[in-house]
């Protein structure tokens, strides 16, 4: 047995296939002149926009038009004219178009993998995936075509980028391997866009794993089963059909009312990252939004985004939920997401840094574009503003007065703006041990359980040797947690939460006995965490 990473879940039974990287040696190539390389390199580019234009209108019917923009964006990544520029100027040093391509796009791929961020990081694999492309049709290297795979195959590879992904036909793979990639990997977007059960990074299956093997995939616990027993086959068959039963059974949860038997009426709210993502959450049956990462706007560009063009954005998730609530967080950097224009600086420890609402607070020029476009959008809906690693009072009563500051400034311009309620996230063991003195100060709590757990138990939660202290189940986490939730309750305001524990069928319960009002969770959880709701006395 291998035991991988559970990136999507569900169970595939099925015979293996593996995919093989494709030999991009072009050492044999010779040059034959700037311009005739550079002919070459452009005609290329143009054969890979065609072709990755008819994969994105692909994979919009398989997956979805989330998952398509991930193709889109290779196609504008390719557009920059530095990217190209460097590779004419290497073609003029006499470099092959093979060799400009490969020089270039390993420069951008090692400058996406230094960064912390996970989801910058998924640039470098972007990067990857268009160098690999356009060497394969510069050397006239036909790709596998995985979509002409037989029915219940399972296919395994060292990484499935988004072009080779495009091309899986959801009815005939039942699963997929990888060595590499982790659940926000595009390999893991995609699966779980594509309902396909997936387990990555399980160690050495290309050589583990021959073709023709049986291989049962759990890509819940990510464990993968080689060549198993019958027993083991019919076990996981019929965890299979329960799944996939239950999986059916949700859809009668889709814009159902959120209340327990005991009629306790509850929300259950989307996070999102982007303004495209808030159609998911409608998609999904998402009742509002929880959180919206605003980090993400400022983040694959080289300058902040402009007041106007956070405006649009916020204004645009405010239109598109129609009425319903939608929570953006404010600027949240520093600690693993680096933004290199911002200039922080390098700091030992990060995540106990320069980060968040100190860093804003500290750069008001910054903060008050974001909140004058969040006031601004406040008129096309019921939009509220929640503050990220608040550890003390002052924090939160010195973006009141900014806050202010911002409604003045635009009463005196002469532009529309609404009001909108202020919140903090608990995600610090201070804020949780002061929430009683924050509730004063604010109309709502959000509980960020990814970084409290962290705080509250001292835990790096991707070192491997103190991972398993991670655990929201942690009876000091619990206490923190319980407390914030007790402190709002007694002081009449609203507390949600929009960490991964909000979907935890575990503690759900227990948050609707201490009295949480709002469970925000990933769109595709949004469901399931509603029918756990409505099953809680």
């Amino acid at each position: 047995m291998l035991q991988g990473i559970g990136a999507s879940p569900g169970y595939g039974i099925g015979k293996a296939i593996i995919i093989e990287d494709a030999n991009l040696d072009y050492s044999s190539v010779k040059y034959s002149g700037a311009q005739e390389e550079k002919d070459r390199l452009y005609k290329a580019v143009e054969q890979f926009n065609e072709e990755t234009r008819e994969m994105a209108e692909g994979l919009k019917k398989s997956a979805g038009e989330k998952e398509a923009e991930i193709l889109e964006g290779h196609i504008t990544m390719l557009a920059d004219p530095f990217m190209l520029s460097q590779m004419e100027e290497n073609i003029d040093s006499g470099a092959v178009a093979e060799a400009a391509v490969d020089t270039v796009c390993t420069m951008f791929y090692d400058m996406f993998a230094a960064i912390e961020d996970e989801m910058m990081r998924q640039r470098a694999s972007d990067v990857k995936d268009i160098k690999d492309t356009l060497i394969k049709i510069l050397l006239g290297v036909k790709s596998i075509d995985i979509s002409a795979v037989a029915k219940d195959s399972i296919l395994i590879a060292n990484d499935f980028t988004p072009s080779m992904t495009s091309q899986i036909n959801g009815d005939n793979v039942a699963a997929i391997i990888t060595e590499v990639g982790g659940v926000t990997s595009h390999s893991a977007i995609l699966a779980r866009a594509m309902g396909i059960p997936a387990s990555l990074s399980a160690p050495n299956c290309m050589n583990v794993i021959q073709n023709g093997d049986m291989l049962i995939v759990d890509g819940f616990k990510g464990k993968v089963y080689i060549n198993p027993s019958d027993d083991e086959i019919n076990e996981f068959r019929q965890k299979q059909k329960v799944y996939l039963e239950e999986k059916e059974g949700l859809k009668v949860y889709f814009n159902k009312k959120t209340v327990t038997k005991s009629g306790l009426v509850k929300k259950v709210y989307g996070n999102i990252g982007k303004p495209d993502d808030a159609q998911n959450v409608i998609q999904n049956g998402g009742e509002g939004i929880g959180l919206f990462r605003t980090e993400f706007l400022f983040m694959d560009r080289d300058h902040e985004p402009t007041e106007e063009e956070q405006f649009e954005a916020y204004s645009t998730v405010a239109k598109t939920m129609d009425g319903k609530e939608v929570i953006i967080r404010t600027l949240d950097i520093g600690g693993d997401k680096a933004i290199d224009y911002l200039k922080i600086g390098r700091e030992d420890n990060p995540f106990l840094g320069f980060r968040a609402i100190r860093y804003c607070l500290k750069n008001k020029e910054l903060y008050k574009k974001q909140i004058r476009s969040i006031l601004r959008a406040a008129c096309f809906g019921d939009i509220k503003i929640m503050l990220p690693l608040v550890t003390c009072l002052e924090e939160v009563r010195q973006a009141k007065e900014l806050i202010a500051e911002c409604e003045q400034e635009l009463e005196n311009e002469g532009i529309k703006y609404r009001k909108a309620p202020l919140g903090v996230m608990i995600e610090t063991p201070s804020a949780a041990i002061i929430s009683d003195l924050l509730a004063k100060e604010v109309e709502f709590f959000s509980i960020g359980t990814n970084d409290l757990t962290g705080y509250t138990m001292a835990v790096d939660r991707g070192n491997a040797n103190v991972s398993h202290l991670y655990d929201v189940f942690q009876p000091s986490v619990l206490r923190a947690i319980e407390m914030t939730i007790k402190n709002a309750k007694a002081a009449g305001i609203m507390v949600g939460m929009c960490g991964e524990a909000a979907a935890n069928e575990l503690l759900i319960p227990k948050l609707v006995e201490w009295g949480l009002d709002e469970f925000s969770v990933t769109p595709s959880s949004i469901l399931k965490t509603r029918k756990t709701i409505c099953e809680c006395e």
